[in-house]
């Protein structure tokens, strides 16, 4: 039953937002600061991540919103599930858009809002737009919007972590932004180690000391990479104990 209300919620809530949506579309926010853009933008979206999460009976805590510096950060977060993203869209403090897989494009309104929120959407299969997306999320940085990466490339459905692809950084190098590691803890418990099934679950979501351009600009980007990973492993590794 909860699996059901968690759909319905979800499907309801993106039509509820057609109306939001078409208006900040006819809105001329381009000329606003960035962080006046996010604003406008995120207001929906956040709540409507947060909607799926206690429908779903998750229980989310946080802690370390402070840590975040003023401006552009790109986040590096561990990929547990799938209920990955509503976790961070939902209770960071920063707005953020995704580097998104491009089948996520093929969802109707998702794809609108995704695009409003700088979202970029990548096809792994194709290295010429691969390329074109990195540039793109650079720009998307460069002009003070922070971005999500899930460095490990897919979901681990569970607590171990798949080595951090060193790649994913040069979006952070290139665009001089800091790096914000994201602990994710417990969200394959809502649905990965269920099957179809969403259950209830506790989500702890942990933000780091930053990583910033200064401390890692002499570095190769696999210094940059690993140093991210070890601060996300460490605090995992806590927890554990």
């Amino acid at each position: 039953m909860r699996t059901i209300w968690t759909a319905i919620y979800m499907i309801g809530f993106i039509c509820y937002s057609l109306p939001a949506l078409w208006k900040i579309k006819k809105k001329n926010i381009a000329s606003l600061p960035a962080d006046e853009q996010d604003a406008i933008i995120f207001d929906l979206p956040k709540r409507w991540a947060k909607g799926i999460l206690r429908a779903a009976g998750a229980k989310v805590t946080i802690t370390g919103n402070e840590k975040f510096p003023e401006g552009p950060v790109l986040i590096v977060a561990n990929h547990q599930g799938n209920f990955d993203i509503m976790a961070l869209l939902g209770y960071l403090d920063k707005p953020v858009g995704f580097m998104s897989k491009i089948e996520v494009k093929k969802i109707p309104v998702v794809r609108s809002w995704m695009e409003e929120m700088h979202c970029v959407f990548i096809d792994r299969t194709n290295k010429r737009q691969t390329v074109q997306a990195f540039a793109k999320g650079i720009d998307v940085l460069k002009n003070g919007h922070s971005l999500v990466i899930f460095p490990e490339g897919t979901r681990t459905k569970g607590p171990e972590m798949h080595p951090f692809k060193a790649g994913s950084f040069r979006l952070a190098v290139r665009a001089r932004v800091p790096v914000v590691p994201v602990v994710i803890d417990g969200t394959y418990h809502i649905m990965e180690q269920n099957g179809i099934g969403i259950k209830p679950a506790q989500v702890k979501l942990t933000v780091c000391d930053p990583i910033y351009p200064e401390d890692y600009g002499a570095y190769p980007l696999s210094h940059l990479a690993e140093r991210a990973q070890t601060k996300i492993m460490q605090v995992l590794q806590r927890r554990e104990g």
